[in-house]
């Protein structure tokens, strides 16, 4: 559902998708060590990544290393480029739903990396949300994948940060 919005913002700008459905951070990692950016050097990497680690019971510690591992592969492999790393999204439709206590616990570590080692942090996981805090099935029809609307936010929401680090101007 996200082409029409990927094809809008990103498209334009020669960006690669290197995200994969069900992928963990040790599924990026793998994939980092061999190759995958090899000869490449894009100006930003977006990383979103963890839900799938705490969907298979990994521990918050666990997969906030996890991801600062990706971004320091990422750094290795490519030093010059910025990073928009980006907050978990939302996931189940309660606030106080374990799954979302553990994406916010993820969170609030990773908003710590913010400012660090060329990494921009930008959490917009509220904007999924009602005002109650709760999801709607409008934005999030399984309460964890969004659909058209909902990658439309997700596009609108990025942009302005995107362009910022991109050094262009904001796609309309």
């Amino acid at each position: 559902g996200g082409k029409p919005y990927w094809d809008q913002y990103d498209g334009k700008r020669n960006a690669v998708n290197l995200g994969f459905g069900w992928d963990r951070t040790e599924h990026v990692l793998w994939r980092l060590q061999h190759g995958e950016i090899d000869g490449i050097s894009p100006k930003v990497a977006v990383i979103l990544i963890g839900v799938n680690n705490l969907g298979a019971n990994h521990s918050v510690h666990d997969t906030v290393t996890g991801i600062k591992a990706v971004i320091a592969n990422v750094r290795h492999d490519v030093p010059r480029t910025k990073i928009l790393l980006l907050g978990i999204f939302p996931w189940q439709e309660n606030p106080t739903s374990p799954q979302r206590v553990r994406v916010n616990a993820v969170n609030e570590q990773l908003a710590k990396l913010d400012g660090r080692d060329k990494v921009t942090y930008l959490n917009f996981g509220e904007r999924f949300l009602r005002l109650d805090g709760t999801m709607s099935r409008l934005v999030m029809p399984d309460f964890l994948h969004p659909n058209r609307h909902g990658y439309k936010m997700w596009a609108e929401e990025m942009e302005p940060t995107l362009s910022k680090l991109m050094g262009d101007s904001p796609i309309q």
